[in-house]
C-alpha cells in the first residue's frame, strides 16, 4: 500500500504513517527529501540544497539535475538532514528503576522483552538509527532484531551480542544472590578458561549472536569488586578475540581498569568499552593497535545515584573524575572514538546527552558528530551507513537548527528515516 500523491505535507504524511502498520511500510518506489540543507561529515560542510533521492531504501543520487517523475516528495523546508546516529553500547532490556538489583531472578524473558521493544522505538525516534546491544539475558537482543526486520516492531537496526561473557562472579556473572540462585554456564556467559571462553563463543553466535562482549575487569553496577580489578586473563580474551574473529565478527571488551585496557587491547580486542582509568601507558598501547575506545560521559551526570546500593555508588563515585580524565586523555592522543552511551544506565531515548557531554568536556561538534556516525560505522563494519552519500542505505535523521553550532539539536530529532521508511515526522 502506498501513497497515489507526488507530494505530501508534513501532516498528511504523518496521517498515512499512522494508519500503516510497521509491516505495511515498505521501502520501494522512489522519494525524494526536499530539505533546506545536509550535513557532508566527511567534509564537515553543510551543503545547499538539500534534494536526496531515495530508491529502495538506498540513496541514489543527491541534488540531481532533474527531480525523477512520479516520486514521492517529503517537504523539509526548514530541516537540515544528518545521517541517521549510531550507538555502539546499548542496553536496550535494561532499565536502573527501583528493585533493578532484582530482576535477573525476578523478571521473565518475557518482560524482558516487551520492554527491549518499547525501548527500541523509543530508540529510534530519538534519531538513532543503528544500535549495537552488548549483552542481555536471554538472547532478548537476537530476537528484537528479528522481531524489527520482520516488522513486528519499530527500532533501529540492531548488532546483537547475546550474553556478555565474563568470569565465574566476576561483573558480567549474576552476583549477590544465594548460592544456586541465578547460577550461570557458558550458554548464559559465565566462562572460565580457554576452552571454556571459546565454547561460549560459539554458543552465543549460534543463537545469532553478530558481536561478542567480554567483561575484562569488574564493574560498577555489580556486587563484585573492586572496580577496575582485571578479571580475564590475557590468554581468556586472546581466545575470545581469536575465536569472534574466526566468525567473521567484531568483539568489545567491558574495561574500566588500566591493566584490563591494555589486556584487552594486547589480545585483539576491537574495543575498549568504558575506557574509565586510561594511562598514557594504555593510550600508546591502544594508538599502536588500532583499538576503538568508547568512553560513556552522560551517565556521569545522569545516573540517579540515590538509586543505586550503597556499595555500587561508591565504586561510581571513584571513577567519576577519572572517567573524565581518561577522555581528555583518548582526545589528546587522537584516539578512535566511537560513540557508545551505555543507555539503560539512564533512559533510552537520551541518547544523544553523550554527544553533548563530549562537546561540554572539549570535542568539537564536528568531531562528535562524526563519532556517532561515519567513525562508528566504521568501527561496526557497518560500510553501508554513517554519511549522507550515494549509495549508502537511507538511514537519515532531520533537525531544526545547525548542531555544528549547537549539538543539543540532536537531542530533539522531529524527523527519522531508516532504509528509506518515514518513522517520525513531527508537524
Amino acid at each position: 500500500m502506498k501513497p497515489s500523491v507526488t507530494a505530501i505535507s508534513r501532516s498528511s504524511l504523518l496521517a498515512v504513517l499512522l494508519t500503516l502498520t510497521s509491516s505495511a511500510l515498505q521501502a520501494d518506489g522512489t522519494t525524494v527529501i526536499k530539505a533546506k540543507a545536509w550535513l557532508d561529515v566527511a567534509a564537515g560542510k553543510w551543503i545547499t540544497p538539500a534534494n536526496i533521492v531515495i530508491d529502495k531504501g538506498m540513496i541514489s543520487a543527491i541534488n540531481p539535475a532533474d527531480l525523477p517523475a512520479g516520486a514521492t516528495v517529503i517537504e523539509l523546508p526548514n530541516l537540515m538532514v544528518l545521517p541517521g546516529l549510531i550507538d555502539v553500547h546499548t542496553h536496550l532490556s535494561i532499565e536502573i528503576v527501583p528493585g533493578w538489583e532484582y530482576e535477573p531472578v525476578t523478571w521473565t524473558i518475557g518482560e524482558l522483552a516487551l520492554r527491549s521493544g518499547k525501548n527500541a522505538e523509543r530508540t529510534l525516534m530519538a534519531g538513532f538509527t543503528t544500535v549495537r546491544e552488548l549483552g542481555a539475558f536471554g538472547f532478548v537482543d537476537v530476537a528484537t532484531m528479528k522481531a524489527i526486520d520482520r516488522g513486528d516492531v519499530i527500532g533501529p537496526h540492531i548488532i546483537p551480542a547475546g550474553h556478555a561473557l565474563g568470569i565465574t562472579g566476576g561483573h558480567c556473572d549474576i552476583t549477590g544472590f544465594a548460592p544456586g540462585i541465578g547460577e550461570g554456564d557458558y550458554r548464559s556467559g559465565v566462562a572460565d578458561g580457554v576452552d571454556e571462553v571459546v565454547k561460549a563463543v560459539r554458543y552465543q553466535i549460534k543463537h545469532g549472536a553478530k558481536a561478542i562482549k567480554v567483561c575484562a575487569t569488574a564493574g560498577v553496577l555489580s556486587f563484585e569488586g573492586p572496580v577496575g580489578a582485571q578479571q580475564y586473563s590475557f590468554e581468556e580474551l586472546k581466545a575470545a578475540a581469536d575465536e569472534t574473529h574466526r566468525h567473521g565478527l567484531k568483539i568489545a571488551a567491558h574495561a574500566h581498569g588500566t591493566e584490563g585496557i591494555i589486556a584487552a587491547s594486547q589480545a585483539g580486542i576491537d574495543f575498549i568499552e568504558h575506557d574509565s582509568i586510561m594511562t598514557e601507558e594504555a593510550a600508546n598501547i591502544i594508538k599502536k593497535n588500532g583499538t576503538w575506545v568508547t568512553p560513556n560521559l552522560y551517565l556521569n551526570e545522569a545516573i540517579d545515584l540515590d538509586s543505586l546500593p550503597p556499595v555500587i555508588r561508591a565504586k561510581l563515585e571513584s571513577l567519576q573524575p577519572l572517567l573524565l580524565e581518561s577522555f581528555q586523555r583518548d582526545m589528546a592522543m587522537n584516539l578512535k572514538i566511537a560513540n557508545g552511551s551505555d543507555a539503560g544506565v539512564y533512559p533510552h531515548g537520551q541518547n544523544a546527552h553523550e554527544l553533548t557531554a563530549r562537546v561540554s568536556h572539549g570535542m568539537a561538534p564536528l568531531a562528535a558528530i562524526r563519532s556517532a556516525t561515519m567513525d562508528s560505522a566504521e568501527a561496526l563494519g557497518t560500510p553501508d551507513r554513517g554519511q549522507v552519500k550515494v549509495g549508502l542505505m537511507a538511514d537519515l535523521i532531520a533537525v531544526s537548527g545547525d548542531p555544528l553550532e549547537n549539538i543539543s539539536v540532536l537531542q530533539d530529532v522531529p524527523f527519522v528515516m531508516k532504509q528509506g521508511v518515514v518513522y517520525k515526522q513531527a508537524e
